[in-house]
């Protein structure tokens, strides 16, 4: 079954359809950006990730953020708009875990690191997102420790794919080129 993935216009038009808030909407954009600038590095060095569903899951992923789980009722709503896929990484975006093999990275993967290294709508690197999730989290014990045990495994994650596409993940972020367009 081929799926079709909505393109930036389409998904800008949910976003607005929904009444997700423009700072989500921004967060949102930049979240995108982050983790397609991660997919388009991969395939240049041997993944094929599909980078209309990163950038489609990515700019969908907090649609519903405003919400009591957002993450099931953004899935909902994208699933009743026909996109099953990008409902899927809306649906396990805030509970997901990477292997630690770049190798083994799927599209899910690309917007869950880029969401880890966005606050807000910018590129704030895993330390400060992470030291904000848990400032968020109110000191909550067990909340922190499944923040750190994220923090370290993709803390490593990020370092094999630095290894990988030999350039820092910081340098890729701040850059204005896509990786694909060398």
């Amino acid at each position: 079954m081929r799926y079709k993935h909505p393109n930036h216009n389409e998904c800008i038009k949910l976003l607005q359809e929904y009444g997700t808030p423009n700072n989500v909407v921004n967060h949102c954009k930049a979240v995108a950006s982050a983790a397609s600038k991660l997919a388009f590095a991969l395939n240049d060095n041997g993944l094929f990730l599909n980078t209309e569903l990163v950038l489609s899951g990515g700019l969908l992923h907090d649609i519903a953020r405003v919400e009591d789980e957002h993450w099931v009722v953004g899935a909902e709503y994208i699933s009743q708009s026909g996109y099953a896929l990008e409902a899927e990484i809306v649906r396990h975006h805030m509970h997901h875990s990477h292997d630690i093999d770049p190798y083994k990275l799927k599209e899910i993967d690309m917007v869950c690191l880029g969401d880890r290294l966005i606050m807000e709508d910018y590129f704030a690197g895993l330390d400060a997102r992470m030291d904000y999730a848990i400032q968020k989290a109110g000191g909550v014990k067990w909340i922190v420790d499944i923040i750190n045990e994220k923090r370290e495994i993709n803390r490593v994650l990020l370092q094999n794919i630095e290894n990988m596409i030999n350039i820092s993940i910081e340098e890729l972020m701040t850059s204005n080129i896509r990786q694909g367009d060398k």
